[in-house]
């Protein structure tokens, strides 16, 4: 008998001898009141046999005949290792429960649950040893005025290794000319970082597979950093970057308090304000590298930040002397000198107002 058999006949004998009322019995073998009836005359009776499971050594009632189930598991795995159900029912008119497939297809390992999937493991980033070492960016767009002011993004610049803030610039959203503009003032002021560390935005990774195959699978942003031999390292999900994603969180509660004692409700005001909190937030929360290194390196003499950071594009001239560029038709001036232009590839330079 079973160790639950061997509890109820426990119970059934205590009924026997008027230790435990029938009630009771009931709820503890959840049972109704005829079934206790049943158990109890065949106690009395010396049928101990009885008081098992019918059941013990049978199939049950609804279970698939072998052959059935073979064949079932090698259509699923031959042909339909996804929509098994579907197609089992569709094609081949078989009248199986939904739970009976998929449990069939974990008998031979087909089907894994989401529970018993081993899942990744994200291995930690640490800091980097030096100074200007890797500076990891991020964009975060929040209700940072409280209502005042509309919605916008805070660009974040952030050294790796000490978690001091370097660079932080409010913008109406994430571009490449709003990343131009603050790491035209981070390099002018700190020098060429190691590389940069961010997600995969559309501005620092092409995200098209076409383009991918191409070979085009290069930004704008990225370009310009490639010029200025500054490596961009995207991350591949945003625990890893989870240094950046806490700073923001900080920033989305210190930040916006801050803003809201000092009376701040813009864009412009805030900007001439986040100098004053980056020194505030460094003092607190900055860390000590671990080496006294400045990985810092200055522009070099042919490096012209206003060349790099801009919007190049490749155009052909007409034989008329035009180009054609952001839904726009330019023409230009015919001279001696520019007629030799024609059937040329050029390159476009957009600087926008913050590079003039």
């Amino acid at each position: 008998m079973s160790t639950k058999e061997l509890t109820r006949l426990e119970i059934i004998q205590q009924l026997q001898k008027r230790e435990l009322r029938q009630t009771k019995a009931e709820e503890m073998l959840n049972v109704s009141t005829r079934q206790i009836k049943r158990l109890l005359a065949r106690y009395r009776t010396n049928d101990f046999d009885r008081l098992t499971s019918k059941k013990r050594g049978k199939p049950r009632n609804h279970q698939l005949p072998r052959p059935l189930k073979q064949i079932v598991k090698d259509l699923i795995r031959q042909k339909y290792p996804t929509l098994a159900w579907e197609k089992l029912t569709e094609i081949h008119n078989l009248d199986i429960c939904l739970s009976t497939v998929r449990k069939l297809m974990l008998e031979d390992h087909i089907w894994t649950t989401r529970a018993n999937k081993l899942k990744r493991a994200f291995q930690p980033h640490y800091r980097r040893a030096a100074f200007g070492e890797l500076l990891q960016i991020d964009g975060s767009e929040h209700d940072w005025f409280e209502g005042r002011s509309p919605k916008c993004t805070l660009l974040v610049y952030i050294d790796d290794a000490t978690s001091k803030l370097m660079a932080l610039r409010f913008v109406p959203h994430e571009s490449a000319f709003t990343y131009f503009q603050v790491t035209k003032d981070y390099l002018l002021q700190h020098g060429k970082p190691l590389a940069f560390y961010s997600d995969k935005l559309g501005v620092f990774r092409v995200n098209q597979k076409s383009a991918e195959l191409k070979g085009e699978g290069i930004t704008q942003f990225g370009r310009a950093l490639n010029e200025l031999n500054i490596q961009i390292i995207c991350a591949n999900s945003s625990q890893a970057k989870g240094r950046m994603e806490r700073a923001n969180k900080t920033l989305q509660d210190l930040l916006v308090k801050e803003l809201r004692l000092k009376g701040i409700n813009g864009m412009e005001e805030a900007n001439v304000y986040l100098p004053e909190f980056i020194i505030d937030f460094n003092k607190r929360f900055g860390k000590e590298p671990m080496s006294t290194f400045n990985a810092h390196r200055p522009l070099l003499a042919d490096e012209d930040l206003k060349i790099s950071l801009c919007w190049k594009e490749d155009r052909t001239v007409t034989h008329n002397l035009t180009v054609q560029y952001n839904k726009r038709l330019y023409l230009i001036e015919d001279t001696v000198q520019n007629r030799k232009l024609r059937r040329k590839r050029i390159t476009i330079h957009d600087y926008f107002d913050f590079c003039n």
